[in-house]
């Protein structure tokens, strides 16, 4: 197993999102799409270090997707990034407004992570088994997730964090985290950087509303990419 690969065994490591038209970005989220550009190709693997679309407030004060790295790199980063040895795909909810590592993001950089899932592996150490999570009845649906700015090498980096809470009854027995998923009455709130009272966005999203199944190992490897990892895996 690759470095990249032992990603699977954290929280929240990995996730999956189905394509999306801007039709459907617009209805969705109030969305302002680019012009002339395609909107976001679907995943079924999305890994740490790789460019996920966000959804943040643009300096016009409307929602925007942009690309970032998943796995945030603070505004005051200024070495290389092989020399960032500390990881940041996640973030606790709970810390996020002290940590030196997020508090500026969370006072200034919020956004949202459009996903259809996400995956979460649970067992015995060599024997895990992999399971895709979503929501019922919902093809879509964001975490919330904070994003900054560094100035690496000359170049703006623009990157991203995904926020975990506790999970709901649904979710304990695969991982102790889940991340936080917003309601979508909630986005507004939840970008709105002046509102600094959001501590009970946090709360695990229901569990009648979670729906979790076992997938196929082939999900270890993020070097596969197609619908097909998000199949119901067959008993043996």
């Amino acid at each position: 197993m690759t470095k990249r690969d032992a990603i699977a065994n954290f929280m929240c490591g990995r996730f999956f999102r189905h394509g999306v038209s801007w039709a459907d970005y617009r209805a969705w989220l109030d969305l302002i799409p680019p012009e002339d550009t395609d909107p976001p190709e679907p995943t079924y693997n999305a890994a740490p270090g790789s460019y996920q679309p966000i959804i943040r407030i643009g300096h016009r004060g409307h929602a925007e997707l942009a690309p970032a790295l998943w796995g945030l790199v603070p505004s005051w980063w200024r070495k290389p990034l092989k020399e960032k040895t500390f990881t940041t795909f996640n973030a606790k909810s709970e810390t996020i407004a002290e940590k030196p590592v997020f508090r500026g993001a969370f006072r200034h950089h919020r956004c949202l992570v459009p996903v259809s899932g996400y995956y979460e592996w649970t067992g015995r150490a060599g024997a895990k088994t992999p399971f895709a999570i979503s929501l019922r009845n919902r093809r879509h649906f964001c975490f919330a997730g904070l994003y900054d700015v560094a100035l690496i090498d000359g170049s703006e980096l623009h990157s991203f964090t995904v926020l975990t809470t506790t999970p709901n009854d649904a979710l304990a027995g695969l991982h102790h985290r889940m991340p936080v998923i917003l309601h979508p009455s909630d986005y507004g709130r939840w970008l709105d950087t002046d509102n600094r009272k959001v501590d009970d966005l946090y709360a695990p999203f229901p569990a009648e509303d979670t729906h979790a199944w076992p997938v196929s190992t082939a999900v270890g490897n993020v070097r596969n990419n197609d619908p097909s990892l998000v199949d119901e895996a067959l008993s043996p």
